[in-house]
């Protein structure tokens, strides 16, 4: 099985990660087989040089494998491209480029990718990495919102996924409705017992407590935080590090 973790996404320097890894490891207890998940964006636009609202919100590309400078917590990056872009395995191969030697796994923000260019990319990468596959309220709307459906579909992705994100939020800071997502979460579970589960969608320092459903279910599950990480709730916005370091506190409470 693989290492839990509490994330942050949208990390822009290794400043903010020495931070955010010195406040986990003060409050981490001793026996917590929890890690420190530091996400970091890039869209297809970013990647390419495309003039997008995001441009200023994401590192720049070049920057990317500095802020993947520490072996003590897993390093991911979030590559998100929601067009169905034929060939993408190319794109990906490149953002994978971009994380440099300390980069641990990609999370796929994509909606029900070719698993056979996933996998092309990866093998071409020669990187042992994790890859994360984002299963969002366009990928849940596409299987009719069945948790049976959604296991169907991830029968394709065997071998090549090795963790599942359900996020209904998908970085805008909508609540999570964990009643919502325990059904998928035991579906999965049950058809695939070595897949990694983690959730999202509203998370911060005031909202940790939506997760406890989930957790009392599954404690090893996993958790990322991104919009709620700024008190405008806009993931356009710079995260506010006080903010962050509060829902770490919280979460590593809660979690262990």
């Amino acid at each position: 099985m693989h290492v839990p973790y509490i994330g942050i996404t949208d990390f822009t320097d290794f400043a903010q990660v020495q931070a955010m890894l010195k406040v986990f490891q003060e409050h981490k207890s001793a026996d917590s087989k929890r890690q420190l998940h530091v996400g970091v964006m890039m869209s297809f636009k970013t990647l390419h040089g495309i003039e997008t609202k995001w441009s200023t919100a994401f590192p720049p590309k070049q920057r990317i494998a500095s802020i993947f400078n520490s072996d003590d917590v897993f390093n991911c990056l979030h590559y998100a491209d929601y067009e169905h872009r034929a060939g993408f395995w190319k794109d990906l191969l490149l953002a994978i480029s971009y994380g440099g030697i300390g980069i641990n796994a990609v999370q796929l923000d994509m909606i029900w990718p070719d698993p056979g260019e996933i996998a092309h990319a990866i093998h071409s990468s020669r990187m042992n990495l994790e890859v994360i596959l984002q299963i969002g309220k366009n990928a849940l709307e596409e299987m009719d919102n069945d948790p049976n459906a959604v296991v169907g579909r991830l029968v394709n992705y065997e071998g090549v996924v090795h963790r599942v994100l359900l996020d209904k939020s998908m970085g805008r800071g909508l609540g999570m409705d964990a009643a919502g997502l325990i059904p998928f979460a035991q579906a999965i579970r049950a058809g695939f017992p070595n897949l990694g589960l983690v959730v999202a969608g509203g998370l911060g320092p005031e909202s940790i407590q939506l997760v406890e459903p989930l957790v009392k279910e599954f404690p090893d599950i996993s958790i990322d935080a991104q919009g709620k990480l700024r008190p405008s709730g806009n993931a356009l916005d710079p995260i506010d590090w006080s903010m962050a370091e509060m829902y770490l506190i919280k979460a590593l409470a809660l979690l262990g």
